[in-house]
């Protein structure tokens, strides 16, 4: 399952990007075509790939952590000219990403270590029961060029 809504007008700046999508391995490609996507949108293209491995990174590690509902929800937006934003909101808000040092030989581990500029994440409380519901990792990526956007 996966559903893409068109992009989120607003008022100042930049529209936004948002895919729900299966908590599955092959939804990190599609985590990459709509961080691509967005960046062409945008103009830039020079920060595409970085955008598209973090998205991707962001996937593999709600696949192989998170538990609970299947249902995930990447995030592509641009809070600022130089800055992009970028998410990934799953249903598991008791296991929070940890920056950790891999060995040498590790087949994974090292996607926050691709960030380095600003992450963290978000706890998040269901508008029903006010209880903690979802967790959201997200990146701001300070780009390498501008786009005259």
């Amino acid at each position: 399952m996966t559903t893409m809504t068109a992009p989120r007008p607003r008022m100042k700046g930049y529209p936004g990007y948002r895919l729900t999508a299966d908590r599955a391995p092959k939804t990190a490609k599609e985590a990459r075509l709509l961080a691509r996507v967005a960046m062409a949108v945008w103009g830039l293209e020079d920060d595409a790939e970085t955008a598209a491995l973090v998205m991707s990174e962001f996937v593999a590690n709600t696949v192989r952590h998170a538990h609970g509902p299947r249902i995930i929800f990447l995030t592509v937006s641009r809070p600022a000219c130089d800055r992009v934003y970028l998410a990934v909101t799953d249903r598991s808000p008791d296991r929070h990403p940890q920056l950790r040092t891999p060995d040498e030989d590790a087949g994974h581990g090292r996607g926050l270590l691709l960030v380095d500029d600003r992450w963290g994440f978000d706890l998040l409380r269901s508008r029903r029961s006010g209880e903690l519901s979802a967790k959201r990792v997200w990146a701001e990526l300070k780009l390498v060029r501008r786009s005259p956007l």
